[in-house]
């Protein structure tokens, strides 16, 4: 464990927001982890920096994860079973998968972030979701002062949502992530989304390999989405709305080109992105903040931004859709206050 003192964290979070903490506390092993909750017992905890808005400035100590490292537990056949540190990068555990010919995550590849934060978030692309290959997640309870292993249903598994952003929120920390992936022999590739099976069909690919289904995934993300290294941004900044039927008729009215995807025969999914153009706000810039031109789900950081423009910009859309669809946004990245 390492302790930084009066650090800059805009290297440390990908909308590149200038604040500060007085304490930097790097986690670097499992061994780590009580001691430097007894110690710090406040801080925010920061994986990947992909998904989170640091509204408040100074912060007085920040926990850094740093937990990494691929393990093969168990192997048949037929598949691996993976344990993953927590602060492994995701985009890098997904390609060693796909270099071992190991399937189940290739539609997940290069999305930012920590393999912790993915059951966090149940993290999901391109019709997979980070639940389907879960096999369970190893936590440390901040009350009991222990580990304990947590099986997917006890996750409680949702959109973009799961029992650590609720029940167990602050509760505990995400140390290790075990995954169950399938050799390429036994496994079937996901093609249930239409985009990707459009994108390989214009490639003339009809049986995709997972490392194909894999860099097909990154052409298409790098093509809507900025790079945060050039653009500081923290990815998809609301959910996709669930509505019930009604409402999307009565959009549909006024709107027939109205997207949408059935959840159930009473609740419809409106991509976000595309309530957001329509009132506007693809590619418009408001001083050092605005939406991207090719992805408005995105808020962009043109350069020093200050989280409260972003914040203003937020509240801005969510306002404007909510007067247009009466649809109300939800964000999907934290906002730390």
């Amino acid at each position: 464990m390492q302790v930084n003192k009066n650090v800059s964290l805009q290297a440390y979070n990908t909308f590149g927001i200038k604040t500060a903490c007085g304490e930097l506390v790097i986690l670097e092993s499992k061994a780590d982890i009580e001691k430097a909750f007894d110690l710090f017992p406040q801080s925010i905890i920061i994986g990947g920096g992909s998904n989170i808005l640091l509204a408040k400035n100074p912060i007085h100590s920040v926990i850094l994860n740093r937990i990494t490292g691929i393990k093969i537990i168990s192997e048949n056949d037929k598949g691996v079973q993976v344990s993953v540190g927590s602060g492994h990068n995701w985009h890098e555990f997904v390609r060693w998968a796909v270099s071992q010919n190991l399937g189940g995550i290739e539609n997940l590849s290069l999305i930012p972030g920590t393999v912790g934060a993915g059951p966090i978030q149940n993290i999901g692309a391109y019709g997979t979701e980070i639940k389907d290959v879960l096999e369970k997640v190893e936590f440390y309870d901040f009350e009991k002062r222990k580990f304990r292993s947590l099986l997917p249903e006890q996750c409680h598994f949702g959109y973009r949502d799961s029992v650590f952003k609720n029940h167990l929120k602050n509760k505990g920390f995400i140390s290790q992530v075990f995954f169950n992936l399938t050799k390429s022999s036994y496994y079937e590739v996901n093609l249930s989304y239409k985009g990707l099976t459009d994108y390989l069909n214009n490639l003339n690919i009809k049986s995709p390999t997972i490392t194909e289904v894999s860099n097909a995934v990154i052409s298409i993300r790098q093509s809507k989405l900025p790079d945060w290294k050039e653009l500081g941004n923290a990815g998809s900044f609301f959910k996709n709305p669930e509505i019930n039927i009604d409402l999307f008729k009565k959009i549909k009215q006024s709107y027939p080109e109205a997207p949408s995807y059935p959840i159930d025969s009473k609740t419809i999914k409106i991509p976000a992105a595309w309530l957001i153009e329509t009132c506007g706000f693809k590619g418009v810039q408001y001083g050092n903040v605005g939406c991207y031109l090719n992805q408005p789900l995105v808020i962009v950081n043109y350069g020093n931004a200050l989280p409260a423009e972003i914040i203003d910009l937020k509240n801005h859309i969510q306002n404007q859709v909510l007067d247009k669809f009466g649809i109300e946004l939800v964000p999907e990245v934290t906002i730390v206050q």
